[in-house]
């Protein structure tokens, strides 16, 4: 049997259900794409969230309640280290502490981020390609009534709670897309973008160029998953994102951000009201159901969207 190449852009605890339901159709050679705006210097240590939540989530050792990190993993270590004065707002478990030293101890030895990421994710027994976007570091960047602070901080150190003046990708015009990551799209038969939060999950991949061409060149194969269910995030701050770019926070909104790189999108049954505002923007509504509650459904909306072609 001839397997499908698919390549899916994923970033952010929404994007790693579809992800799981690709990787387990036998059918699927999958390749993903994975943001590396989320990624983090902490204690020396160089930290990878959005790429880890793949890995993890694809060699199974992903705790499923929060959405990232290990299961069952411990934080003693994060812990002594606060009670010495450390600044240990970023929850780092004692397993998960064990990837961040391997990653920056290889990248000390000269190694891009792209062939660190290949070599743990062959460590752990996982045969999809992770790709991150680009070897550069592209941190998201949020301005807020507060100050200008890594995604990071805004999200996990404040809670998401500073008004959002903007959000730009630091040092994107400069950065040059991992040549996997351009393969991966330019020979996929069918590209995803999973529904993780468009602004900071999804437009730091998109927003690099050589990666943008090669989506448009491809933008009749690619189809996207919307996080919105009516007005409201399906997880994260999707909605102060989008308001600071402009954008409606609603599926129209979002076929609107993506309308130059994909040609349908895949959104709730209970948002059809939507489908006219959607086509204004050249993009064709495919209603279904996207919420994934269980290994089942993440398998289910998998094959619904490889079956559109």
């Amino acid at each position: 049997m001839q397997r499908r190449r698919v390549a899916v852009l994923a970033g952010g605890t929404g994007s790693v259900k579809l992800v799981r339901g690709l990787y387990n159709l036998r059918e699927v050679d999958l390749s993903v794409v994975s943001n590396v705006g989320d990624n983090i210097w902490l204690h020396g240590l160089y930290v990878c969230p959005d790429i880890d939540t793949v890995l993890y989530g694809l060699a199974g050792i992903l705790d499923t309640a929060r959405g990232w990190g290990i299961k069952g993993d411990t934080f003693e270590c994060l812990a002594a280290a606060r009670a010495l004065g450390a600044a240990a707002w970023f929850a780092l478990g004692d397993r998960d502490l064990a990837t961040h030293i391997t990653r920056t101890e290889l990248m000390a030895e000269g190694k891009a981020l792209s062939e660190v990421t290949a070599i743990i994710a062959s460590r752990l027994s996982v045969r999809a390609k992770i790709v991150p976007a680009t070897d550069s570091h592209v941190p998201t960047m949020i301005e807020t009534g507060k100050g200008r602070m890594h995604l990071q901080e805004f999200w996990v150190k404040n809670r998401g709670r500073p008004a959002v003046k903007s959000v730009s990708y630091e040092g994107i015009e400069k950065a040059s897309a991992c040549p996997a990551a351009v393969e991966a799209i330019s020979n996929a038969d069918t590209i995803v973008i999973a529904p993780g939060n468009p602004i900071s999950s999804i437009g730091p991949i998109f927003n690099i160029a050589e990666i943008k061409s090669a989506l448009v060149k491809r933008k009749q194969d690619v189809i996207a998953v919307s996080p919105v269910v009516g007005a409201s995030a399906i997880s994260g701050p999707a909605a102060k994102y989008m308001k600071a770019a402009g954008l409606q926070s609603s599926t129209a909104g979002i076929a609107k951000y993506y309308s130059e790189i994909c040609s349908s999108i895949a959104f709730a049954v209970e948002d059809g009201r939507n489908s006219a505002s959607i086509r204004r923007f050249g993009v064709e509504p495919f209603l279904t159901n996207i919420i994934m509650k269980s290994p089942a459904d993440e398998v289910r909306l998998a094959r619904e969207l490889l079956s559109r072609d």
